[in-house]
């Protein structure tokens, strides 16, 4: 159950509310983000849930049978929409591109990128500082000094940036050069990081874990979320099975899922969805007729000298031609009202 509280509620009236959901033994969290106040209230007793709905400094009430409660569409059918200034969104309706590379490496890099960026009209600028790579001898990231740096050109040219963050202590130095926190495959379950993205003022995206369900995503949303930060956005980029085929195997069935079970925003990544080149650009094609509310992916200008995860990115050439192949898929698919 979704106890939505007015602004302003009295103490009293809030203790009172609390006490009558303690009375049919349900175990009642309060929630306090950037937009609301919650109570949510966890029990098995079946009870009318009209008679605590006249209760003062009630806002609205909802029952959800799901564990994933705040994340849950059972209570708020309307879309969110995690709004980044400027007038630019991340919601259904808004078709989201972000682009740049795996990792930051150099001024020269992060300008010729923005230049890209900029002449596709794409607002959004993708690339990691800190790097989860599986060997301790890839390149791991420029750290702090590459963020500020790559911040501070993306703020001179009006492009905002979603970048990794791997773990707490980061995050404090992170916090006024990022736009949207990451949270990689490698972290979605790295409850300790989850929490304490949900006490900042920033969005958040959670990418589904290498082998994670559906549902495992969702719940570590609901980390986030029941720790006070709505701004959320879901990103399916791919899982381990046992095809060897490709890098991984990219589950579009997730995203029409995802949409019913949620009211967040839904991501796709082709890039590690695949990991090949050369099918990047159906794959993300065939997300947004899936429903995708955007695409993140990977382009350099030269991705055979990218310092990581070269083989799975686009040069600008090809990256150009997938962004205007995804805009008319895209209005194709509001044209069939999919």
């Amino acid at each position: 159950m979704i106890v939505q509280l007015k602004e302003g509620i009295q103490q009293q009236e809030k203790a009172a509310i609390v006490s009558r959901l303690k009375s049919v033994k349900y175990k009642v969290t309060e929630v306090n983000t950037q937009c609301c106040n919650y109570l949510v209230g966890i029990g098995k007793s079946e009870f009318d849930i009209r008679t605590i709905g006249h209760m003062p400094g009630i806002k609205d009430l909802h029952r959800v049978s799901d564990d994933f409660k705040l994340v849950s569409r059972k209570w708020k059918v309307n879309p969110s929409v995690v709004d980044l200034g400027n007038g630019l969104q991340i919601k259904q309706g808004n078709f989201a591109i972000m682009a740049g590379p795996c990792s930051i490496e150099d001024e020269t890099q992060i300008q010729k990128t923005i230049d890209h960026l900029k002449a596709n009209n794409i607002q959004i600028m993708r690339g990691g500082v800190f790097k989860p790579r599986s060997s301790p001898y890839s390149f791991r990231g420029l750290g702090i000094d590459g963020l500020k740096l790559f911040y501070r050109m993306c703020r001179e040219n009006g492009i905002k940036i979603i970048t990794e963050v791997m773990q707490v202590s980061q995050i404090a130095p992170m916090l006024d050069y990022v736009d949207i926190f990451q949270v990689g495959a490698r972290n979605t379950q790295n409850f300790n990081l989850l929490d304490e993205l949900g006490k900042v003022d920033k969005p958040v995206m959670i990418k589904r874990g290498i082998s994670g369900t559906i549902d495992e995503l969702l719940y570590s949303a609901e980390y986030v979320f029941s720790a006070g930060n709505e701004k959320l956005i879901l990103c399916e980029r791919g899982i381990r099975t046992y095809e060897t085929a490709s890098r991984n195997t990219l589950d579009l069935n997730a995203v029409p899922i995802l949409k019913d079970k949620t009211h967040l925003p839904v991501i796709v990544d082709p890039s590690h969805g695949i990991g090949i080149r050369e099918y990047i650009e159906p794959m993300a094609l065939a997300a947004v007729m899936a429903g995708a509310d955007g695409i993140i992916y990977e382009t350099h200008e030269k991705p055979e000298e990218a310092a990581s995860d070269g083989a799975q990115t686009l040069n600008f050439a090809e990256s150009e031609r997938l962004v205007n192949k995804l805009r008319a898929t895209y209005e194709l698919r509001e044209q069939l009202g999919l």
